[in-house]
């Protein structure tokens, strides 16, 4: 199965409106109007508008940090799929383990959020990870399967092969560490495994699986040259034009 390499950009909460626009500037401009691998960057919500204005026309899509899965409503400081795909989102960030951890984000709470995703004709990109503790104590496995399971509960199959899922050692964000190749892809083939599983071989081959946590220039070919590592999805390294134009590269 020919699965189209796509790499996202994740700002978190590290840009402000200038730095955004000229940092979107860049990304659009070393991207070009047919670039082999997808991209996406997802900035802050406060600057959604003025990153949307400036990638207008451009290749590059842009993408949400996080949903709220009512559709209006009393929701106070709240954002959902209508409200994104009205500022020009195509893309949203579900279940990042650094909003399972702080903010207490749950797998059901996740399935909430990607139905809305979908339902708005947005493409979800659903985290899974584990933590250091979990990896030294040999229940990978068993954290990936659950945080997997719970987050896709009641995803038809037929939608399924638009979900992204992004495994991000949770060891290996911001830590300057990385899952060697192999580590990182012994995960995502056994993620592959579970969504045959789960669905079929036929759906599991569809779906596009990013590798997340320290991806950089260096490491980044070695990575997205394994065979179920579809693509990235990219912290500290996504704010700088030249780190991010690299690791895009690498993918193509």
């Amino acid at each position: 199965m020919n699965r189209r390499t796509i790499i996202a950009g994740n700002w978190k909460m590290n840009t402000r409106a200038q730095s955004g626009v000229e940092l979107a500037k860049g990304v659009a401009a070393a991207v070009g109007q047919h670039p082999s691998v997808e991209v996406a960057v997802c900035p802050p919500s406060v600057y959604l508008g003025c990153i949307a204005d400036v990638l207008a026309g451009s290749a590059v899509g842009l993408g949400a940090q996080n949903l709220y899965p009512a559709e209006d409503g009393a929701y106070t400081g709240e954002t959902n799929a209508a409200m994104l795909t009205d500022i020009g989102c195509r893309y949203v960030i579900l279940g990042h383990s650094e909003r399972r951890a702080i903010l207490g984000e749950t797998d059901a709470q996740v399935s909430e959020k990607l139905a809305a995703t979908l339902a708005g004709n947005l493409v979800p990109i659903v985290c899974v990870g584990e933590t250091l503790e979990d990896r030294e104590a040999g229940k990978t496995e068993a954290v990936v399967e659950s945080q997997l399971r719970g987050s896709l509960e009641g995803l038809d199959e037929a939608r399924a092969p638009g979900v992204v899922i992004a495994y991000e050692p949770v060891w290996a964000i911001g830590t300057g560490k990385t899952a060697s190749p192999e580590q990182a892809e012994e995960v995502h083939a056994f993620i592959r495994k579970l969504l045959a599983d789960i669905f079929s071989e036929d759906v599991a081959s569809q779906m596009r699986i990013q590798y997340g946590g320290s991806v950089k220039p260096g490491n980044a070919k070695e990575l997205l040259g394994q065979p179920n590592i579809d693509g990235a999805l990219v912290g500290g390294a996504s704010l700088a034009v030249d780190d991010f134009v690299a690791i895009i590269n690498a993918g193509a």
